[in-house]
């Protein structure tokens, strides 16, 4: 049965040239495959504008649209609202498999030059989305975020540049094409973001441009850029690619597959990762098998003329970006493979972070150049998680939070916090209205807001299985207000690598202020606040379970203030974990350590302008802690307190102490409860809990004490 064929026809957009319309027709051709999708871009008519349409954007309606508009105003919606939780990102659907498909229908000779496309995957995106535009690398396709079409299409418009095979245009003429696109859309929506996605030698062009725009709001996000292109492995292929011999240059592809990509990672995407080793070896083996006779595709996607002609291109533009880096004053965010074998984009992205005023790195130890090809994580997962995404000038919280997809649900609680979750099996339960506890969290209320207060376990271990079992059995998203120092401080760039600090904002994590506690309530979230904070996660020796809450009870105030219901809950098993051998105290007592505790509480504190008192004086340290064979991490969820209709804790300092005082005391006996009940479970251990999960159920399934 023959399948749809998608074939883009749009109108060749110059980008000097801005009374040219782009147009935009699909077509249908047949196809031996029923599971087919495919983009060509194919060379149209264009048409002058209307006069009243020059102020307007090219980029309208959408995903797949590329007509102008006039921008209109309308009420802004947060994200949160427009895409449920867990929602489909489509992230593993699309291999690199499928970008050679796509790329041998795209490369079809139409004469025509240098022009955007939307790729149908993408869709509908959200209201308000900013502009994202995709600079392709050497292969000029413009299909290299094919991974990632269905996840960037909910909540961004998405816009991919093609650079026909024949196509000589120069790096400046491709310069002033995409300077020509940013314009447009910053005439109409001045107060937007625009992102620039630029891919190897598309890095090069999105800081060129940016460095010629300075005073408009770009976003680049950098995978691997060609800046590098000096001290690369490229340089020594000029002369052997001219003396090449012609009847040879099938073997091209192969050689550049050998430098450009990690094979085994391009044919890891998709792969389930709760799959056993050995399904995972099979499927593997499988992709690989017919990812291998698809590279020869790429003799054709990169002939020898052009291969010759994209290497004295990137020279140019290395040369060109490097002499104008200190322009560029756009927030850039840079992607860095640790096994690129074509370019030194580790020592790069270390040099950029350098030389440019707003930069960040995050680097992927096991890739290679075609960082956005392979299996890694989704690319608005490392948006979201460098809080690179937004609608406005300035990064909000709440308004421009993207919802955990599933796809992320799955990698976070699987891979980032797979074995803590293994590990401490986590037993939840709740207690209903009439005050019965009963296994699950059905006691918590589904509406919001909803305020959860407990007690903060040792380094925080108890956080992961608490977000995961409220997304898994409630699909709620708990915002978790969260120390400064892991959006502000050095615990967040500590390390480059995309790690806890950044899932923690992929999860919802707020900062802890007044302001955001504020919004988060007003928007009817479910908010998990720690009033102990630092203090009560990196106690002392002797003090676990222990609540060292501050005297203020302003978040009583404030739930009072939107008739928020408060949650008290308890939470043990910290002890079951790990034993706590070094605490503040004895690291105090060593010379050398003591001295860079200090130094990181001081650099700590000029970096929190948003916060003062009693969480700006806390002191941060890493305890030093043996592990002991798992036991099992206990949650018990109170009995819910409406404080809807009790607008008068606002004002009355005396009745909101009391309230207070009543919901610590309710912390405290929630934990007291566990630690006896606790001596009832028969699966408290790991090996118990391991044998009945082998026979009977996963590890979310398996029962503990009869509450």
């Amino acid at each position: 049965m023959a399948s749809a064929i998608l074939t883009f026809r749009v109108s060749p957009f110059s980008g000097i040239d801005p009374k040219l319309k782009p147009r935009f027709r699909a077509e249908r051709l047949a196809s031996g495959d029923d599971n087919l999708s495919v983009y060509s871009v194919n060379g149209g008519a264009g048409s002058v504008m209307e006069e009243k349409e020059k102020k307007g954007s090219f980029l309208n309606g959408g995903n797949g649209s590329l007509k102008p508009r006039i921008e209109q105003k309308m009420v802004k919606k947060r994200v949160c609202e427009e895409l449920e939780v867990l929602w489909d990102d489509g992230y593993g659907t699309k291999t690199v498999k499928d970008y050679l498909i796509a790329a041998e229908e795209m490369i079809k000779p139409d004469g025509g030059p240098p022009r955007w496309f939307c790729p149908v995957e993408c869709g509908q995106p959200i209201n308000d989305s900013p502009l994202l535009l995709f600079l392709p690398g050497l292969d000029g396709v413009g299909m290299g975020l094919i991974l990632h079409h269905k996840a960037l299409g909910k909540v961004f418009k998405v816009q991919c540049l093609h650079i026909p095979v024949q196509d000589r245009t120069p790096f400046e003429g491709l310069v002033k094409l995409v300077e020509e696109a940013i314009r447009l859309e910053h005439t109409s929506r001045p107060n937007t973001p625009i992102y620039l996605v630029g891919d190897s030698f598309g890095g090069c062009l999105a800081l060129a441009v940016a460095a010629r725009n300075p005073t408009i709001d770009l976003v680049l996000i950098l995978a691997n850029p060609a800046t590098s292109f000096g001290r690369s492995q490229l340089q020594p292929l000029f002369p052997i690619l001219e003396a090449f011999p012609d009847g040879l240059h099938v073997t091209i592809p192969y050689l550049l597959s050998l430098v450009m990509g990690e094979p085994v990672k391009m044919a890891t995407v998709g792969i389930e990762g709760r799959l056993s080793p050995l399904q995972k070896i099979e499927q593997l083996s499988g992709n690989l098998t017919a990812l291998l006779p698809l590279l020869s595709g790429m003799a054709n996607i990169i002939p020898k003329e052009t291969l010759v002609w994209k290497l004295k291109l990137l020279k140019t533009a290395s040369a060109y970006t490097n002499s104008r880096l200190h322009a560029v004053k756009a927030e850039v965010l840079v992607l860095a493979s640790d096994k690129d074998n074509m370019l030194p984009s580790q020592d790069e992205a270390q040099r950029l972070m350098n030389s440019l005023s707003n930069c960040k790195v995050r680097r992927f130890k096991d890739n290679g150049h075609t960082l956005l090809l392979e299996d890694s994580l989704n690319l608005l997962t490392i948006i979201k998680g460098t809080c690179k995404y937004r609608h406005s000038k300035k990064h909000d919280f709440i308004a421009d939070f993207v919802p955990p997809s599933m796809s992320e649900f799955k990698y976070a609680f699987d891979e980032v916090a797979g074995y803590i979750r293994f590990a401490s099996g986590s037993a939840m339960f709740s207690t209903m209205e009439d005050g019965k506890i009963v296994q699950g969290l059905a006691g918590v209320p589904n509406e919001g807001p909803v305020l959860l207060v407990g007690y903060h376990m040792l380094m925080g271990l108890e956080l992961s299985c608490l977000i995961e079992a409220f997304l898994r059995e409630k699909k709620i998203m708990v915002r978790g207000i969260a120390h400064p120092e892991l959006f502000w401080g050095k615990l967040q760039s500590s390390s480059n690598e995309f790690a806890f600090s950044d899932w923690v904002k992929v999860m919802g994590a707020l900062p802890v202020t007044a302001n955001y506690l504020f919004k988060a309530l007003s928007t009817k979230s479910h908010v998990l606040l720690y009033p102990g904070g630092a203090r009560e996660a990196l106690h002392y020796k002797g003090e676990e379970y222990k609540l060292f809450w501050p005297e203020q009870p302003e978040f009583v105030r404030m739930a009072a203030r939107f008739g928020a219901t408060i949650v008290p809950f308890g939470t043990v098993g910290e002890d079951d974990i790990a034993e706590l051998v070094l605490d503040y105290n004895d690291w105090m007592k060593i010379p050398v350590i003591n001295e860079r505790i200090k130094e990181s509480i001081r650099d700590g504190i000029r970096i929190r302008d948003e916060t003062d008192g009693e969480v700006g004086n806390q002191q941060l340290f890493i305890p030093g802690m043996l592990p002991k064979i798992p036991g099992r991490f206990y949650y018990l969820f109170g009995k819910p307190i409406k404080l809807k209709g009790r607008e008068d804790l606002t004002k009355n300092r005396e009745d909101a102490n009391d309230l207070y005082l009543q919901v610590k005391s309710e912390v405290e006996q929630c934990i007291d409860y566990l630690l006896k009940k606790r001596e009832e479970d028969p699966y408290r251990s790991i090996i118990d809990r391991t044998i009945y999960g082998a026979l009977y159920s996963s590890v979310d399934q398996i029962p503990a004490f009869k509450p």
